[in-house]
């Protein structure tokens, strides 16, 4: 009995578990369902569960539609209608039923590697995105479908935890991504499947849609299958300014597409968004603001910095933590400042919200080369960021401070073996390696500095001449000009050894309307039938061509209108000419 009487009360205690796990469950799935519904009610006066009938049999009958942009898997972004996830199969799903469409068709090249990739960074086989297929009938054995009831962008963050990764490769690309289709910004719901939680600064995601965006986990509890009536999928890459080294050594994009107007169009829509753009200096006066850290990569002379800076540029010196004060707090003072000063690390990114004509100022340990590692080098000098960039680096190994026993990921090196310990301590500089978890790199990023004050200033100086601190915004990025209008050329011979070519054109249309320091023409002349042409710069509008002319010859003239000696213009259409 006294058996009997525990396996029983064991069994009402394991049932009661599972019955308090299951209400809770049901009533999380409860929650994010009336959490959707009510987005939907924000933007739409119709109720979502009106139209579930008319949902399922658009799904059933005409089964699911894909159109594509881009040729590559790198460059695709797709637009589904009745994409659907399973959670138990982990799959996305494209139902082929009378009115399917793929495009573009790709067969088998679909899987060489993979349709798309989920995240801003390029080809990463952890990123890639595909889905099954299926006939429409079989949604009769399936489970019954949910519908999302949003229009839904479904990408992955590439490490939430990191802060230059969240803007570079997540928050900046889902910016413009959301820019990219109409209506989308105003409606989308981001759907991110990279299996992350939150993370740390899950906030920001929150501030680029009115609706908040849904994590993988959270789909399993709005149904067993989950169909998107609209889904656009990808994300665009043409913000993106830096490789992190996983095919080759880290460093700039080998072909940037973004300019600092563009970075700062969106560092203006985080501002306000986080209510960190009023109430204008948070100081009062012009300062420098040192980023600080708490438990690793210490400047172990901080006090000493802060009094040498002030000393030289007549300046406050403030620090600032992101461990410490809230973001919008930093942005706040990071838009204000005159100049930033940091150690390298993600945290450098803020420098996107500095001012046009402020300086960033990039300290790296000792053995870290700073031309091998320069994202935030490559951020400031966008054009159109209008940034003043300092690189400096401690040469002294008797100015740092390593922590060999550390754990690996944050430097250690007690896990290696003796000999290679040795080597790395022995080093002068981390050699050239790919992402991501070289010992030796890690070993020296983690390093603490003391640093020497007066060849900092020296490296400072070299490029910042007189007192940084905000500019009056100015267009900096040049306007192209258009084709050269009315090219003619007229031809002349003189006896069987002597021809002459005249070329005249008139200005560019834009021309008239544009301030131009300097204008130039080139001409190219090229012999019909051979490869090679002869270009020449010209400052006027029209020219007579006379040597290596020969008499009774056909040549193509193209011509084109170059603003202050880098700005190039179209060429106009090609002219033949015949001496």
């Amino acid at each position: 009995m006294h058996l009997s009487a525990v396996l029983n009360a064991l069994l009402v205690s394991v049932l009661a578990a599972v019955l308090w796990k299951h209400v809770r469950l049901r009533e999380h799935a409860a929650g994010l369902e009336e959490e959707l519904a009510r987005g939907l009610r924000a933007a739409e006066p119709a109720s979502p569960r009106a139209d579930y009938p008319k949902a399922l049999q658009t799904l059933m009958e005409g089964g699911s539609h894909m159109v594509c942009t881009g040729r590559t898997h790198t460059e695709r972004l797709c637009r589904f209608q009745g994409l659907c996830y399973s959670s138990e199969a982990d799959e996305f799903i494209f139902f082929h039923g009378n009115r399917s469409a793929m495009l573009p068709n790709l067969g088998a090249r679909r899987f060489q590697p993979a349709l798309l990739d989920l995240s801003a960074v390029e080809d990463h086989n952890a990123q890639y995105f595909n889905f099954v297929e299926l006939p429409a009938a079989a949604l009769r054995f399936l489970p019954t479908p949910a519908f999302l009831p949003d229009v839904a962008l479904i990408a992955n963050r590439f490490n939430p935890d990191n802060l230059m990764h969240v803007f570079h490769d997540d928050l900046l690309p889902l910016f413009y991504t959301l820019r990219q289709f109409p209506g989308l910004a105003r409606h989308a719901r981001p759907v991110f499947m990279e299996g992350w939680g939150e993370g740390a600064h899950f906030d920001l995601y929150r501030l680029l849609s009115p609706k908040p965006p849904l994590l993988r986990a959270q789909l399993r509890g709005l149904g067993r299958l989950l169909c998107f009536p609209q889904a656009f999928v990808g994300l665009s890459k043409v913000t993106t300014w830096y490789q992190y080294g996983f095919v080759q050594p880290q460093g700039p994009k080998a072909n940037i597409l973004v300019s600092g107007h563009e970075i700062r169009q969106f560092a203006h829509f985080m501002m306000e968004k986080l209510n960190a753009s009023r109430g204008g200096a948070p100081l009062g006066e012009d300062y420098i603001l040192v980023l600080t850290r708490t438990h690793n990569r210490l400047i172990l002379n901080e006090a000493e910095l802060l009094l040498a800076l002030a000393q030289e540029f007549h300046m406050k010196t403030v620090t600032v933590s992101l461990e410490e004060h809230a973001f919008a707090d930093v942005v706040r003072l990071v838009s204000n400042a005159s100049m930033l000063v940091s150690v390298h690390g993600a945290q450098l990114v803020t420098a996107l919200f500095l001012p046009r004509g402020a300086a960033v100022v990039e300290l790296f340990p000792y053995a870290v080369n700073p031309d091998h590692y320069t994202p935030y080098k490559t951020l400031a000098t966008l054009p159109g960021m209008g940034l003043q960039y300092v690189a400096w680096r401690n040469t002294m190994p008797e100015n740092t401070v390593t922590h060999p026993q550390r754990p690996w990921d944050q430097g250690g090196i007690a896990h290696l073996d003796r000999a290679e310990q040795a080597r790395i301590m022995q080093s002068r500089e981390v050699p050239r390696h790919l992402c991501c978890r070289n010992p030796e790199w890690l070993f020296r990023i983690y390093q603490d500095t003391r640093v020497d004050v007066s060849s900092l200033l020296q490296a400072i100086r070299r490029v910042v001449k007189g007192r940084p601190g905000p500019q009056k915004q100015k267009w900096v990025v040049g306007l192209y000009p258009g084709k050269v209008r009315e090219a003619r050329c007229q031809a002349a011979v003189r006896g069987a050894a002597e021809a002459r070519l005249t070329v005249s054109w008139q200005i560019p249309w834009n021309l008239r309307y544009l301030k131009v320091r300097e204008v130039r023409y080139e001409v190219w002349l090229q012999e019909q039938g051979e490869n090679t042409y002869v270009p020449h710069v010209l400052a006027g509008q029209n020219h007579t061509f006379t040597e290596n002319i020969k008499p009774f010859t056909t040549y193509l003239v193209w011509v084109r209108c170059i603003f202050n000696k880098s700005l190039l213009g179209p060429f106009a259409d090609v002219l033949v000419c015949t001496t």
